[in-house]
């Protein structure tokens, strides 16, 4: 699948959900659409637990990048997301933050096919750790 995740950006404070970000990137000739992809997060070898669905979703042309932000952006106590240069952001409106252990896998799927997945490491400049 032409979709890779770049980075996997923890906040420094659990509460900060607006400073908790995912990158992702069409790698792919086409664009895509992630209307309808599930977002899922679990230790490598247990079963997944599912955040949401992507819905309306958006379109990312090839070779664009998206800044998928956890929180809510009118919630200044979540605070302050970042400013959309050369990147555009979209919230998930979650409840928690999502990055909270190195070696949860982070998964997008769409009908259970498996979309883009990265692992956690907060060591790792990008977020990432290596494959």
């Amino acid at each position: 699948m032409p979709l890779v995740i770049h980075t996997l950006h923890a906040a420094p404070s659990p509460d900060l959900l607006n400073e908790e970000w995912i990158v992702v990137e069409n790698t792919g000739p086409g664009p895509l659409s992630s209307a309808g992809w599930s977002l899922e997060v679990g230790k490598k070898g247990q079963r997944p637990h599912a955040l949401g669905t992507l819905q309306p979703g958006f379109l990312l042309q090839p070779g664009e990048r998206m800044r998928l932000i956890t929180g809510t952006a009118s919630k200044k106590a979540q605070g302050a997301p970042p400013v959309e240069e050369g990147m555009k952001n979209y919230h998930l409106f979650l409840r928690e933050h999502v990055l909270k252990a190195p070696g949860l896998v982070l998964s997008f799927k769409l009908k259970q096919h498996l979309v883009a997945s990265a692992t956690f490491d907060p060591n790792a400049a990008s977020g990432i750790a290596a494959a």
